[in-house]
């Protein structure tokens, strides 16, 4: 038996990358899940790779921008199975383009992924933690939501604002014995460069460097889990660089600002 046997645990951006690592991870431990995104095919694959029985795994697809599915969608989950244990905030979308090009829409894109609908859909599963009396919600926020940098403004300030979120949500459900957890990892080996916003809005189609040498996403998802078992309030998982940039950003803000101004943008 282990921590996480028989819990519920939803996760979104569960068709790749840190999604589909923590889902597999989960998956493991014993866990029941609850597997969304928008691109279905992939969410079945997913699913398959995890080997779990059909009553143990639901295949949920979902636009988390369509904020008023919400409720629908967490009543689907607990008319499936009954409870929502863990929620794994992890879908989101980043960015790559100077502020004087990045048009308004593009802003209110990068909000809408990585803040509003995090906001959307714990509110629609409040309710259903505090009648169990117990919950664990795990934000997936970033080394972005504590350090500003070049070309990446709007995923910075989305991430930022769930760090604040997270932390306020913390301390008014914590009587009601649910936890918060907000993990800020730096760069991991996925595809969230290929997809990051430019100013138009358009997927910049390419994966940057930093991020193909980046950690292994199973490492985070082993890290995930550990902190959750742990109720850990935050943790980062990062590499050196990034978590360098992290401690002087609350000892010697001043250098690290500089050290990020002359940093030539990737």
């Amino acid at each position: 038996m282990t921590y996480f046997n028989n819990k519920v645990v939803w996760i979104t951006g569960a068709s790749s990358g840190i999604g589909e690592a923590l889902a597999v991870a989960f998956a493991r431990q014993g866990a029941k899940l609850i597997l969304s995104a928008r691109r279905v095919d992939e969410l079945n694959r997913v699913k398959e790779s995890l080997g779990l029985a059909d009553g143990n795994v639901l295949v949920l697809p979902m636009d988390v921008t369509d904020f008023g599915a919400m409720p629908a969608n967490t009543q689907a989950v607990v008319g499936t199975f009954g409870r929502i244990d863990i929620m794994v905030h992890n879908a989101g979308v980043s960015q790559r383009a100077r502020v004087e090009d990045a048009e308004l829409g593009v802003y209110q894109q990068l909000m809408d992924v990585n803040f509003f609908s995090i906001v959307a859909l714990t509110k629609a599963i409040l309710p259903v933690m505090k009648q169990q009396k117990n919950g664990h919600f795990v934000m997936i926020a970033s080394v972005a939501g504590k350090i500003g940098t070049i070309k990446r403004s709007g995923y910075n300030a989305a991430k930022h604002a769930l760090i604040g979120f997270a932390d306020s949500l913390r301390a008014e459900v914590y009587d009601d014995n649910m936890r918060v957890t907000v993990v800020c990892p730096g760069y991991i080996k996925t595809d969230i460069s290929l997809n990051a916003l430019q100013g138009d809005g358009t997927p910049q189609n390419k994966i940057d460097q930093d991020f193909a040498k980046g950690l292994a996403p199973e490492l985070l998802a082993r890290k995930v889990l550990s902190a959750i078992e742990n109720e850990k309030n935050e943790i980062v998982v990062a590499g050196f660089t990034e978590t360098v940039a992290v401690w002087l950003r609350r000892l010697w803000p001043n250098l690290l600002f500089e050290m990020v101004r002359r940093t030539p943008p990737k």
